[in-house]
């Protein structure tokens, strides 16, 4: 991925925590068939391995876990909160009109190997950590004990499980850091200004990483 300096993110504890709150990832292998892309909800093992490791889980019916890479690295990309930014809101509109539309976007790409595991032990523990992570908070949790023991089984016997340890990640945080402070600022205000929620989120963002010029606090 192009990630020019200005738009890198290389603090490990800040791509863990967004991947962690953007979990659906999308696995993509090259294999024989050409690229073979499955969007799925990941769990992060943060302490497992130098950056991590993903598990998640493939319906057995896609075959996805049969094809055979023809390299064994594995992509998953993550993707955040994204926004059309109009030149219109950009101070230097104003002053010479050169300027264009822009999108800013966040996003990590987490890279390794990917290993299709068809296990009785790391289903049943894979599908019970990643139920209690987004069942966390609510009322009334719900647990795969919930269900009946026999329709469980029969479910995890449709699935096959995948773990992939993070071998590097590319992080890359578009969020107008190339633009004056008299343009960030427009950007801010317009997008604060949405009736999208999205695109307001975008702009607490953009505040959030502009960058600190001349002393600036």
């Amino acid at each position: 991925m192009y990630v020019p300096p200005s738009n890198a993110e290389h603090r490990l504890d800040v791509v863990h925590d967004f991947m962690e709150a953007h979990p659906l990832g999308a696995l993509v292998t090259a294999t024989e068939d050409g690229l073979f892309a499955t969007h799925l909800p990941f769990v992060l093992h943060r302490e497992r391995g130098p950056h991590g490791t993903l598990e998640g889980h493939v319906a057995r019916a896609n075959p996805h876990h049969r094809l055979r890479a023809t390299i064994p690295e594995a992509l998953v990309i993550f993707q955040g909160p994204d926004a059309y930014v109009t030149p219109s809101w950009y101070a230097t509109k104003a002053e010479h009109g050169k300027v264009v539309p822009t999108w800013n976007y966040l996003t990590v790409h987490a890279y390794g190997t990917a290993r299709f595991r068809d296990d009785h032990e790391f289903l049943r523990r894979h599908l019970e950590t990643l139920t209690a992570r987004h069942e966390r908070g609510r009322a009334r949790p719900w647990s795969p004990s919930d269900a009946p023991p026999e329709y469980v089984a029969g479910l995890e016997r449709a699935i096959v499980g995948v773990e992939l340890e993070i071998t590097r990640l590319e992080a890359k945080w578009k969020m107008s850091q190339n633009r004056s402070d008299a343009d960030i600022d427009g950007v801010v205000r317009g997008l604060a200004a949405s009736a999208k929620a999205s695109d307001r989120e975008v702009g607490e963002i953009v505040s959030a990483v502009r960058p600190r010029r001349d002393g600036a606090s």
